[in-house]
């Protein structure tokens, strides 16, 4: 089951409000000792979070599908980074992580128990009784809180973020589980941002007709480009638009190009691509990313939701052109930092 993002906490009638949390979605299924992680894509990921396995069937009913998050969980927050290390070709290099990075997984909703299917349940139901399966479970098996109180809601809309958390999700009591539908809400942060427009990508149709998207750079305090996202959210008319637009900032473009260094050694290392060091990946395979530099002059206001490890943790949506902004005051120093939230006190509070 999906959710649909909406811009405010919905507090009109009545609503079951949970945080939102940042991390790999997945469905739990157990028959006996056998446990499977299934993914959005419905995959295994049984051998990418192996300390899960016992605990799961620890926890869990003989026979049971739930709903989760598996996430991982530093002093610091959650850490999607650390996350997305974990799904590594090596057996071997995944049983260290696990080790060292060990995650864990909160579920927020069951579908079925024995016999039982609980999607035409109502989702109030369906919340007990996870509750009640999950009342003696331990870490690193958790629940999510849940709450009816919209002005709780919104502070856990405020606090959690610094834990990593990405929002808050409201969903109907009397909801059914219905898959693959947006029939619950989520409610994410989003800010905007002043960012310096140093190259683009073509869009995969069109025939280097139109701009796929804007490499976007933020400078740190002594004066170095760094490359924080992409922007992308743009109309069919405005990516045929953007490339006349981004024509002269193309011209001579590499010649003092802040990031001149990754370019070149793109065009060693991929037959004359412009490559973004380490843009390849098991997370893009197939994917074109090569680039094309512009001249670092344009500056561009972006709409995005946080950040982390010194980058856009989404992608981020166009707003409009900052013509009256000047590149160097693209910095660091104009983003929200967002205290830390200690992570025990949000998994304690699910008990």
């Amino acid at each position: 089951m999906l959710a649909k993002r909406v811009s405010e906490l919905p507090v009109e009638g009545t609503w079951i409000y949970e945080p939102k949390w940042d991390g790999f979605r997945a469905l739990v299924f157990r028959d006996g000792d056998e446990i499977l992680l299934q993914s959005r894509d419905t995959k295994s990921l049984n051998r990418y979070f192996p300390e899960l396995l016992d605990p799961l069937r620890a926890a869990l009913p003989v026979r049971c599908v739930l709903d989760g998050e598996i996430v991982v969980a530093t002093k610091d927050g959650l850490d999607f980074d650390a996350l997305q290390l974990r799904i590594h070709p090596a057996a071997s290099r995944v049983k260290l992580l696990s080790q060292q990075t060990p995650a864990s997984i909160v579920f927020f909703d069951l579908l079925c128990e024995s016999d039982r299917d609980l999607c035409p349940e109502p989702f109030e139901s369906r919340r007990k009784l996870l509750e009640s399966i999950l009342s003696s479970a331990k870490p690193p098996i958790h629940l999510t809180p849940a709450t009816s109180n919209s002005i709780v809601a919104s502070d856990w809309f405020r606090r959690f973020e610094g834990a990593g958390l990405d929002g808050v999700m409201a969903k109907p009591p009397s909801g059914t589980y219905e898959p693959d539908k947006r029939v619950m809400f989520k409610v994410k942060h989003e800010r905007d941002c002043d960012c310096v427009v140093a190259g683009f990508r073509w869009h995969k149709k069109g025939e280097r007709t139109m701009i796929g998207s804007l490499l976007l750079g933020l400078f740190d305090d002594s004066g170095v480009l760094h490359h924080v996202g992409v922007c992308a959210s743009f109309t069919t008319e405005m990516r045929h638009e953007l490339v006349e637009f981004l024509a002269p900032y193309r011209e001579n473009a590499l010649a003092t190009h802040p990031w001149k260094g990754w370019a070149e050694h793109g065009l060693e290392a991929n037959g004359g691509a412009h490559r973004m060091p380490g843009g390849q990946s098991r997370w893009s395979q197939g994917k074109d990313l090569s680039w094309e530099p512009l001249r670092p002059e344009l500056v561009v206001e972006v709409a995005y939701e946080h950040m982390q490890s010194g980058r856009f943790r989404h992608m981020s949506r166009f707003r409009r052109w900052r013509t009256d902004k000047k590149p160097s005051d693209c910095t660091y120093a104009q983003l929200e930092v967002v205290a830390p939230q200690e992570l025990m006190e949000i998994f304690a509070t699910g008990r």
